[in-house]
């Protein structure tokens, strides 16, 4: 994308093959007029999980669950999620993803500030309990 704009469609923009995710930032300084927010949007293999656990130690994240169902690793608390869940990763705490079931889990994620995958902290040792 050559100019910036206010609205971007997901197939306009370059997929990256990530651990457990396809992943697609639809937001970003670079093609938007965005200053202070950043948004991705992920797909999830079925029976998937994003790895490596991870946090953001400069700001917030919230997925939307746009279709599919599974579960959330936060801080070591794990709760179930699925379609039209909204969940809040706060500033630091380590989390992940996992995709539960048999349809790929599609989720949009927006970053407060703006983020990439430069600024997040992983933690390859940390795996979802079986």
């Amino acid at each position: 994308m050559s100019t910036k704009t206010n609205v971007v469609h997901e197939a306009d923009v370059p997929v990256i093959d990530l651990p457990g995710r396809l992943l697609k930032w639809v937001i970003t300084a670079e093609n938007t007029p965005a200053k202070h927010c950043s948004s991705c949007f992920i797909r999830v293999p079925p029976q998937s999980t994003v790895k490596p656990a991870h946090s953001h130690p400069n700001g917030d994240e919230i997925i939307h669950i746009v279709h599919g169902t599974g579960r959330v690793w936060i801080e070591g608390e794990i709760t179930p999620v699925r379609t039209g869940s909204t969940i809040l990763f706060p500033q630091g705490d380590i989390h992940m993803l996992q995709n539960t079931g048999d349809d790929e889990m599609r989720v949009i994620c927006f970053f407060a500030p703006a983020t990439d995958l430069d600024n997040y902290k992983f933690f390859d040792d940390i795996e979802f309990p079986a």
